[in-house]
């Protein structure tokens, strides 16, 4: 039985044609509408064919038409982003912790930029200076007794290297770690991470047990540790965030984890603090488990220790326990990539940078600012914000449902401003910006949070008033004499939303319609509140459908009066119909031969 075979054609030359024209793109100073479009349409593409498709109809489903849902960031400074329209976003995402020394930070691009005169990759056989380099400064500044380090390219590289330190010296398998935890995907850190959504679909894991607790309960941490114990389970390690981010910016009791290390030390296992995202100092402190003065066995870092420039991670640990990284096989953990030359000298500058700004002490202070106004705007939006977690610059915004939080962040984003729900739940809604986040720049977001959560409130009373009055209306519906009535066809949402867009893309140039406009018409006609397409579940708030009456955050931060209502950013292009990626998608469905290597 012969099995067919299909062959790939190279068309060499096509490839390096399309690359050329990326690479003359990326070294253009500026970009031309026409390219800027075509890079959109062209990303939307590639995406769906040749990466993941499911996170285009995820980008479609967050903009809830769908109108925008193609926004293609190109370039940053500071806190503040540009798409490839030149549109002008403050950044209160942060790239999830990765961007806390803003976009492109000059001092740590300049260091990158330099080291590439030298080298831009390790021989694997001789010394290389500069992971030496950054390995003492870590030491000097990392919490206690922690003194080495191991170098990766991601956090869940740095966790998984932490949890096969402490099977290497504990000689144990188990882990306790908490429900709602996240220290990463891949099939060791997924394994201590917990969250069923990212869990189930992959079934066994691990094959060692792992633990998982409410996170915070100290006592639920020492009676796993006394069964264990008592059954004879060994446990290598407690495995911990200092604060929980994918869970909503989640504060922990204050004995939380004084007690855990002292219930660790007491059963013989190690206490393992995942500062992927706290470290560097997000939280307020230069790492996070600082707040309760605890210093861990091993602790866990990524995100900003690249400085927002290069990926760069680390797991780090004291002499003790690093001797079985040294003897009796030095080389019993290594990797090709991790620890390379332009991640160390971004490294170094970022550490150079956060200590010599004490960016800790301004994320404290800027955290506390906001915390303030949101218990403020709390008291006089009850209905929509139900309270505010976190610390430092890590903070999380918590509503009486995933639709409010939905619709908050889909505003802000109509506003130009980026926030990000949890993996966890659009409830939470995180505010993360970069540590140098200006006081101006947050007094902006704050004026936006206050708009977005008025007209949020306003819909969601609309709503709520429709549905009391309904079992009146029909009540005196059924005491009328009933007429004949021609029936009148359904039209699916899907279809209404369909027509809308059809309307906006026939819509004169100064732009009459917008998807806000289009929103107010369905919400009066449908009377309750749009849910967005599926897979819902999976959903992470990120963005909304940007139309052109959006503020732009550039001109707050001039020296003029407020302004109130909506302000049409008349100078910024608009995205056409033909690059929507309603249309990207269904041409999707026949996608053209790939350029073929």
């Amino acid at each position: 039985m012969s099995t067919a075979t299909t062959t790939k054609l190279r068309n060499l030359t096509e490839v390096e044609a399309y690359a050329d024209k990326w690479l003359n793109l990326i070294h253009a100073n500026s970009l031309s509408e026409a390219d800027a479009r075509w890079m959109i349409s062209e990303s939307v593409h590639n995406f769906g064919a040749y990466f993941n498709k499911g996170w285009l109809e995820y980008r479609k489903s967050v903009t809830l038409e769908g109108n925008d849902a193609a926004c293609t960031e190109w370039k940053g400074e500071g806190a503040m982003f540009e798409d490839v329209l030149g549109r002008k976003f403050v950044d209160c995402l942060g790239g999830y912790g990765l961007l806390s020394l803003g976009w492109g930070h000059p001092e740590v691009v300049a260091a990158v930029r330099a080291q590439l005169v030298h080298s831009a990759q390790p021989s694997q056989e001789l010394l290389d200076p500069l992971r030496g380099v950054l390995a003492r400064l870590l030491a000097n500044i990392l919490p206690g007794d922690i003194d080495h380090a191991f170098f990766c390219n991601s956090g869940t590289e740095a966790v998984e290297g932490a949890l096969k330190l402490a099977k290497l010296y504990t000689g144990k398998s188990g882990f306790i770690s908490s429900v709602k935890g996240f220290h990463g995907k891949t099939l060791g850190s997924l394994s201590v991470s917990g969250k069923a959504t990212f869990r189930e679909p992959c079934g066994l894991l691990y094959a060692g047990p792992v633990y998982h607790v409410p996170y915070g309960d100290a006592a639920a941490v020492e009676q796993t540790l006394r069964c264990c114990e008592a059954v004879g389970v060994g446990i290598a390690a407690v495995i911990m965030e200092p604060v929980q981010g994918e869970a909503g910016a989640i504060v922990p009791p204050d004995d939380f984890w004084p007690r855990i290390r002292e219930s660790t030390r007491n059963h013989g296992c190690l206490l393992i603090a995942d500062e992927v995202q706290t470290g560097l100092g997000r939280t307020g402190k230069l790492f996070g488990v600082e707040h309760w003065n605890v210093v861990p066995d091993i602790i866990t870092l990524g995100k900003a220790l690249g400085g927002g420039v290069m990926p760069c991670a680390a797991f780090c640990s004291n002499a003790r326990i690093w001797s079985k990284m040294e003897r009796p096989n030095p080389f019993i953990h290594t990797t090709t990539t991790g620890g390379n030359p332009l991640a160390m000298a971004a490294a170094i500058a970022a550490i150079k940078v956060t200590v010599r700004d004490r960016l800790w002490e301004q994320a404290e202070l800027r955290g506390q600012y906001l915390l303030e106004q949101l218990k403020l705007l709390q008291s006089r939006f009850p209905t929509v914000l139900a309270g505010a977690t976190g610390k430092g610059l890590l903070i999380a915004m918590h509503f009486h449902s995933s639709e409010s939080g939905y619709r908050v962040a889909a505003n802000l984003f109509r506003q130009r401003v980026l926030v990000a729900g949890t993996l966890n739940s659009a409830q939470s809604i995180r505010l993360e910006p970069p540590l140098i986040v200006t006081q101006e720049q947050l007094r902006h977001v704050v004026g936006c949070l206050e708009r977005a959560f008025a007209e949020v409130g306003a819909e969601l009373e609309a709503a709520s008033h429709k549905v009391e009055t309904a079992p009146a209306v029909k009540q005196q519906k059924a005491d009328e004499k009933p007429t004949e009535t021609k029936p009148r066809e359904a039209v699916p949402i899907m279809r209404k939303r369909q027509a809308n867009s059809d309307e906006e893309a026939n819509s004169d140039k100064e732009g009459t319609s917008s998807s806000s406009s289009s929103e107010d018409e369905e919400d009066k006609s449908d009377g309750d509140l749009r849910k967005p397409a599926q897979p819902r579940k999976y959903r992470k708030v990120v963005v909304a459908a940007a139309d052109e009456r959006s503020m732009s955050p550039s001109a707050c931060f001039a020296k003029q009066p407020a302004v109130s209502g909506d302000v049409r950013d008349k100078d910024t292009p608009t995205l056409s119909p033909a690059t929507s990626l309603s249309a990207a998608l269904a041409a999707s469905e026949a996608m053209p031969p790939p350029l073929l290597l």
